[in-house]
């Protein structure tokens, strides 16, 4: 049993990888113990190519089998294979493993790369290397891909032959783009060039072909009418049928006008659709005259290629008979052009092709095949050093984004899921994800999430999700710009598009309360103002209307009210009023009185107590929510909804949050001058007023509290200077007594 070693960061034991056995025993590890069971292969801060190799399945996702079989893969060709933690770009060929046979031939395609590169001496082989496939497979056109370019051969006779293969089916490029030939295009264009000869030998060909050469542009000149002929006697058999059809049957005046209101093109483009020409019971189709302008040419074509060689040529029009007669003259070679084969290689002209089956080319190509199949193995070999040395720079990045968390919760490694850095509010945050949207997904997370919209110069679009783990959310709205920079230093223009509210910081919730009752207030003042405002104006607008009619109701009014009992005098404020205001008044002043005895009973260093023991009644429950919200912070859901599959619960305390986002601080030893030249001087008066009255107020109760515990009534409690205070008599000395009276 191998021994793991784990650690706990992040709320979490992680598994500890730091050998080739480590890595060797994976298969064996719980997979409950791996932080992610699967991620997305597009998305992350790694090379694709990288995790292309690794998606056995093309599905577009790394799985853990698959992490797996790319370790096993690795291991019979390294001596050790826990030089795959280094992540570093550059496989030493000291670490390829020469002993068995798939390090061997791994060794030796290194070796050879290098060679092609001009590296000989090279102690490693870089990715830059091994992907150099131009430069690596340009010293040979035979490289084991199956592709055959005409640079494979010395012979002009065979570079011809597969120069009129690529003319004819195509090309396919082969590892270093150039276009070639595989065997079975080789195969289908010699089965081409078989059955086009086949086919043009046919003896009953010279028969049908009443035209001889010419047969062929009068067939095609035939199909390039047909169905607009077709039309044309079709429209004139149903005139025929019913006159009143032939209004309908020919275009509306309403068409002509449309066409008519814009510039006609010389080609008639607009009327292509309308008929041959004017549609009559029992017409014949002119050729020439009275024609659609949009076919005039192709009629003209007609006549010559076939009209005039068949029904002679001083033939003008055609009536459905002669139709119907040029159509059974052509359609025996119709049928035949229709069973043509080969029509690919048509292009070569017949006698090309039959210089090609005489000849032996398809031999050479076949021999040119072999060659490149016996270097197929060489060849592939060097795929493996290119898979190897992948491998080697990026395996150990995913396998600590993967297995583990390490690079996330490492303060001089990024996680291969972070995709830069984001400046906003005089704020930045390193924990930014690309995202394809929002996810109601990732609102589980606890985190405050701002998701942006980040665009370069020439269209370049992508999309994150911030994370905002430290400072407030007071200035965080939609709309909001500021700069992203992406890990290779790119800069975005970044806008906020969505907000997902969660509490940042206990500071914020400990002053939350305070900020949505001024929020209210502002809300309550706002809605008061409109309200006044719309009252306002539906009151402007009833003056307005009633002057318009003033002058002529004015005469009317003053016969009504001097008919009308004099108005009653206005009524006097309501007695019942005056008592309720009375009341209310008396009832905030006894508050307030209250308040004032309360705070005058208490010594002066317990007043700053109630006033924080006041605050914390108020804020404590809303910093108990975001505690408990903060502890809850965890990465998974908002991974979970781009595509991962996270195992364990990935989580962001309050201190670690606290380093991923960071807040504007002056540099240490910065000078900082406060005089400030638009200071609004006012209102700083107005505030260090206040500040002097509420100092004044403290000290005025204190010596009020002073002052009544000096007089203390025989209760023992103390008296203020409003209450009744008793007289203390003073005992006089025997000096200052008055003599006594002498007796009568």
């Amino acid at each position: 049993m191998h021994t793991w070693k784990f650690f706990r960061t992040g709320g979490i034991d992680q598994v500890t990888l730091e050998s080739g056995a480590d890595l060797l025993n994976l298969e064996q590890l719980d997979q409950k113990l791996w932080v992610a069971l699967s991620c997305p292969v597009k998305g992350l801060e790694l090379d694709e190519a990288t995790l292309k190799l690794l998606d056995s399945d093309g599905d577009g996702r790394i799985r853990t089998p698959e992490l797996i079989a790319a370790i096993k893969w690795a291991a019979p060709r390294l001596k050790d294979v826990g030089v795959l933690l280094n992540g570093m770009d550059g496989l030493p060929l000291s670490a390829i493993n020469d002993a068995t046979p798939e390090g061997k031939i791994v060794l030796s395609s290194a070796k050879q790369i290098l060679a092609n590169l001009g590296k000989k001496d090279a102690a490693a082989i870089t990715v830059a290397d091994s992907s150099n496939t131009a430069q690596i497979f340009s010293a040979s056109p035979l490289n084991g891909d199956g592709v055959i370019p005409p640079e494979a051969t010395e012979d002009p006779a065979v570079q011809a032959l597969i120069k009129d293969i690529i003319a004819c089916l195509g090309s396919t490029a082969d590892r270093t783009g150039s276009p070639g030939i595989t065997a079975a295009q080789i195969d289908t264009f010699f089965s081409e060039l078989t059955a086009y000869a086949a086919w043009v030998s046919n003896s009953a060909a010279k028969d049908i072909a009443v035209l001889g050469e010419a047969t062929d542009a009068a067939v095609a000149a035939l199909k390039a009418v047909r169905p607009k002929v077709e039309d044309f006697f079709g429209r004139c058999r149903l005139a025929a049928f019913d006159g009143r059809a032939a209004v309908a049957l020919n275009r509306a005046e309403s068409e002509y006008l449309a066409i008519a209101a814009r510039d006609l093109k010389i080609t008639a483009d607009e009327v292509a659709g309308f008929p041959l020409a004017r549609i009559e019971a029992g017409r014949a189709l002119p050729l020439a005259d009275g024609v659609n302008p949009a076919w005039a040419a192709a009629l003209a074509t007609l006549r010559t290629a076939a009209v005039g060689p068949v029904l002679g040529a001083g033939k003008t029009t055609l009536t459905e008979a002669d139709w119907a007669a040029l159509n059974a003259k052509f359609a025996p070679y119709e049928t035949w052009l229709g069973s043509k084969a080969g029509s690919a290689v048509e292009k070569l002209g017949l006698a090309r092709i039959k210089e090609i089956l005489a000849g032996g080319g398809k031999a050479a190509l076949a021999a040119l095949v072999a060659r490149d199949q016996a270097l197929e193995p060489e060849f592939k070999a060097i795929s493996d050093v290119d898979r190897l040395a992948h491998y080697h720079r990026d395996l150990r990045a995913l396998l600590h984004n993967f297995v583990n968390f390490a690079d996330f919760y490492s303060r001089d490694r990024w996680a291969v899921f972070q995709a830069g850095m984001l400046y906003l509010d005089s704020r930045s945050t390193e924990l930014c994800i690309r995202v394809d949207g929002v996810n109601p997904l990732a609102a589980m997370s606890k985190i405050y999430l701002a998701y942006c919209t980040c665009t370069r110069p020439g269209g370049a679009t992508m999309n994150i999700a911030a994370c905002f783990t430290q400072g407030t959310s007071d200035f965080l709205f939609v709309g909001r710009h500021g700069i992203f920079y992406d890990r290779q230093g790119r800069d975005w223009d970044a806008v906020i598009t969505h907000l997902v509210d969660n509490p940042i910081s206990l500071r914020q919730a400990f002053w939350s309360p305070y900020k949505k009752f001024v929020r209210l207030i502002d809300e309550m003042a706002a809605k008061r103002a409109a309200a006044a405002d719309a009252a306002a104006n539906d009151r402007l607008g009833g003056v307005a209307d009633k002057a318009v009619d003033a002058a002529a109701t004015a005469a009317a009014n003053s016969a009504i009210q001097a008919a009308q009992p004099a108005a009653p005098p206005p009524r006097k404020l309501d007695v019942g009023v005056v008592a309720a205001l009375g009341v209310a008044v008396g009832a905030i002043g006894g508050a307030l009185a209250t308040v004032s005895a309360k705070l005058a009973e208490l010594h002066p260093w317990q007043i700053p107590l109630v006033l924080l023991a006041l605050m914390l009644a108020i804020s404590l429950p809303a910093v108990i929510i975001a505690w408990l919200k903060l502890r809850q912070r965890t990465l998974g859901p908002i991974l979970d909804s781009n595509g991962w599959a996270i195992n364990g619960r990935v989580k962001i305390n309050i201190p670690f949050g606290t380093a991923l986002t960071d807040v504007a601080t002056l540099p240490p030893g910065a000078q900082r001058s406060l005089e400030d030249p638009y200071e609004d001087k006012e209102a700083a008066a107005k505030r260090r007023q206040v500040i002097l009255i509420l100092v004044v107020l403290i000290l005025a109760a204190g010596w009020i509290r002073w002052d009544a515990t000096q007089h203390r009534g025989p209760d023992g409690q103390p008296r203020y200077f409003w209450q009744d205070r008793p007289v203390v008599a003073v005992p006089l000395s025997p000096a200052s007594a008055p003599a006594a009276m002498p007796a009568k």
